[in-house]
């Protein structure tokens, strides 16, 4: 599915993050410490290679809310963004750190002048976000960013099954017809 919202192509699709090859930059759901993990993080560092590790080592540790880049070593893409999640129920206030991840990534894309960007649903995983607010917050945020960004045409979110796919579809479709964005 795809929206146009401010000029940005907005898209959800089942798939992994580390297989974006048409991206130039993709979002990891990174740890503290930038290090190698499960989920989102463990897939990008495992296709980026040790290089990757070696980067990040210098910038940990990050903060929720934080998003900080790197290369893209041997992934396909140019540049991972590495965005810290709040871990639900215990990262506060939860609402606004997810909220940062999303926009301080796509600010930190436009600064690059980075034109397609692919994002994973963050803290949705093992940070125990619940899927249907994660999304609301995250697609919200983007169509709120969405006027600001120079350089950035096209957010990819690649998510990890079709359940989570749909509810992301719906949030997308109410917000690109309702035209309101709360964040």
């Amino acid at each position: 599915m795809k929206e146009k919202i401010d000029g940005v192509e907005i898209e959800c699709v089942t798939g992994d993050i580390a297989c974006q090859s048409d991206a130039d930059a993709v979002v990891n759901a990174a740890n503290s410490q930038l290090m190698p993990g499960g989920g989102v993080a463990g897939a990008i560092h495992r296709a980026a290679g040790a290089g990757l590790s070696e980067e990040c080592r210098k910038m940990a540790p990050v903060k929720p809310g934080q998003a900080v880049i790197t290369g893209g070593h041997n992934l396909p893409n140019r540049y991972v963004i590495h965005c810290l999640g709040p871990v639900y129920g215990v990262d506060k206030p939860e609402k606004e750190l997810l909220a940062a991840c999303y926009r301080n990534a796509l600010l930190l894309a436009d600064k690059k002048c980075i034109e397609t960007i692919a994002f994973p649903a963050i803290s949705a995983g093992v940070f125990g976000y619940p899927v249907n607010e994660a999304a609301e917050i995250a697609l919200e945020t983007v169509a709120a960013t969405a006027p600001e960004l120079k350089f950035v045409k096209k957010i990819r979110f690649i998510l990890h099954d079709s359940k989570v796919l749909d509810i992301h579809k719906k949030v997308l479709k109410r917000i690109s017809e309702n035209k309101k964005y709360k964040l």
